[in-house]
């Protein structure tokens, strides 16, 4: 599946720290700010966050609450730290805090997004332990869980037993499954699942015939696209720009380049206003193709017409220019990003210092790493042992040590790859390749 289809179907101690913390004027006049989680919101490292609660738990004076439980789970959950929201969860139970359905939805979603699909399930079964009423909404939660984790079978039982659960499946539902379906390219059965959305006389939205229009837009069947696509417009359904952008890429993928461009503008006429992702679908054929000038040119042309590129738009640019070997033509892009005020996310760097390293360009690499770094973002376990023995063999073992120093601090193993680059290189009088590796067997141990 495309990634614009499948992106667009889915829908210290407390006085030290409050000593040192500048406080920020609340906004909301009718509610104190809870000091645990003010504090909570300055802090990135969840063994610090983790630190502060028990902290607070112990002076006594303070007592947490829901708040309190929900902000740390949360921010553990986004760091992948699941140990510990397990903790915090049994104690949830044992002191019998009241706990509301977003944060249950919450976290089967960062579950899903981490693959852990069984405790996803788990945690959807028993928020009624937490008295915690389940409705369509996490319903809807967990059967998305399992589509995108490729568990289409559980996710198509769990939906069939909708009634029996006691839920009454929306138009939110019928579209996950279509998704699902689409997903595993059986236009048959996610007609069955919209026939059955009709019968229901659940109304079908944008969404809905997006999925569908998607599912021939990426097999080039123009034509059966845009015959739903004036299907869509028939039943009252106004397109937005995701509808003409994905036939737009119906377009692309049949070599049709101007007939798209010419419907990105079209579609204005029709009271649709013309967005990014448009732009997006147009960027990504020409960069696909090489035709990187012009491809550049559409961002002066964007911003002529006053639409500011993201992110996504310079990181379509610069993945293919990476492919290409035309690293430096990206790092390039990356700073006139930031010039421009859109900020590089950890994607971004990644292609850059992955590119590099392609190249055998490891000092550089090392280079956008240390920014990367620097700037919160982290890097992939396969791109920090790639600069490790790239660096080790070509005699920069401090920087390999730095390197792995990092990796030690965000918990991540070196491969075996490492680990022989390392030991081969401890093997010489190097004395600092011969602590780091002392250090790493008695971490691992």
């Amino acid at each position: 599946m495309s990634v614009l289809h499948k992106s667009h179907c889915n829908y210290t101690l407390i006085r030290h720290y409050h000593k040192h913390r500048p406080h920020k004027p609340t906004k909301s006049l009718n509610r104190n700010p809870i000091p645990f989680i003010s504090d909570l919101k300055h802090i990135q490292n969840p063994d610090e966050a983790l630190s502060i609660f028990h902290d607070y738990h112990k002076t006594g004076t303070f007592k947490h609450d829901y708040p309190s439980y929900s902000s740390l789970i949360y921010k553990l959950a986004r760091k992948r730290n699941f140990e510990a929201v397990e903790t915090l969860l049994k104690q949830l139970q044992f002191y019998n805090v009241k706990c509301k359905e977003p944060l249950f939805i919450g976290l089967i979603q960062h579950y899903g997004k981490s693959g852990f699909v069984d405790k996803a399930i788990e945690l959807f079964k028993n928020m009624p332990l937490f008295d915690c009423y389940r409705s369509l909404q996490s319903f809807n939660a967990i059967i998305n869980t399992l589509v995108d984790n490729g568990r289409f079978d559980d996710a198509d039982e769990m939906f069939k037993s909708s009634g029996k659960m006691g839920f009454r499946p929306n138009a939110v539902s019928f579209n996950i499954m279509i998704k699902g379906w689409v997903g595993k390219g059986k236009w048959d059965d996610a007609r069955k699942v919209f026939d059955e959305m009709l019968e229901r006389e659940v109304e079908p939205s944008v969404v809905t015939y997006n999925c569908l229009i998607g599912f021939w837009s990426k097999r080039g069947e123009f034509n059966e696209a845009k015959r739903l696509f004036d299907e869509m417009i028939s039943k009252g359904k106004k397109p937005n720009a995701v509808s003409y952008a994905l036939l737009m890429e119906g377009l692309c993928s049949l070599g049709k380049f101007k007939e798209a461009k010419k419907m990105m503008f079209d579609m204005e006429y029709q009271g649709c206003k013309t967005r990014l992702v448009n732009y997006g679908v147009l960027m990504n054929d020409l960069a696909k193709r090489g035709n990187f000038d012009e491809a550049k040119g559409l961002l002066l042309e964007m911003k002529r017409r006053r639409i500011k590129p993201d992110v996504v738009m310079y990181n379509i640019l610069i993945n293919y220019l990476c492919k290409e070997g035309k690293v430096e033509e990206g790092y390039k892009l990356l700073v006139e990003m930031q010039i421009h005020g859109s900020e590089p996310n950890a994607a971004t760097y990644r292609m850059i210092v992955d590119g590099f390293c392609k190249l055998g360009k490891f000092d550089e690499g090392l280079k956008v790493l240390n920014v990367m770094l620097t700037s919160r973002h982290c890097a992939r376990l396969e791109t920090f042992c790639c600069l490790v023995i790239g660096l080790v063999n070509n005699g920069k073992m401090d920087d390999a040590c730095f390197v792995i120093e990092e990796m030690m601090k965000r918990r991540m193993i070196p491969d075996f790859w490492s680990w022989e680059a390392l030991v081969t290189s401890t093997c010489s009088s190097d004395k600092s390749g011969h602590v780091l590796v002392s250090d790493l067997i008695s971490s691992s141990g």
